[in-house]
């Protein structure tokens, strides 16, 4: 199945001091409702990242859910981004399907930012947990 739901917020945010790098999709404003944002490092990962399994990619969701090097695809087309999740991190995420489909309804110089900033992040960290597919 796929979740689908509609954001009305796209938003990037670059940590000044250099530790980590966002873009994330929101159904409001306020951040209410469903959300997805993607995060990254911005210097290479240390020993303990390594050890814990953090040296990649980040997915949070709604509710806080959490899970490193999730996402095993990312395909923008048009104003719908559609997002393949590694099944075993449904749980972590607080989510029932492993297919996500939002429709971007932001203004375009923020979804242009978004899909910039997307794909540096996805493309953070170990080779074996970097998506198969990314095409923003």
């Amino acid at each position: 199945m796929t979740f689908r739901f509609t954001a009305r917020v796209a938003g990037v945010e670059i940590d000044p001091d250099g530790y980590f790098t966002e873009a994330g999709l929101s159904e409001t404003e306020d951040g209410s409702g469903f959300i997805l944002s993607f995060m990254s490092g911005e210097e290479d990962p240390d020993d303990q990242e390594v050890e814990l399994g953090m040296d990649t990619h980040c997915l949070v969701t709604a509710g806080q859910g959490t899970a490193y090097g999730c996402v095993r695809e990312a395909v923008m087309e048009g104003n719908v981004l559609r997002v393949v999740l590694d099944p075993e991190a449904l749980e972590s995420l607080r989510l029932e399907d492993s297919e996500i489909e939002a429709v971007i309804e932001a203004p375009a110089q923020d979804v242009a930012r978004f899909r910039e900033t997307l794909a540096q992040v996805l493309a953070y960290g170990r080779t074996d947990a970097l998506p198969t597919r990314v095409a923003i």
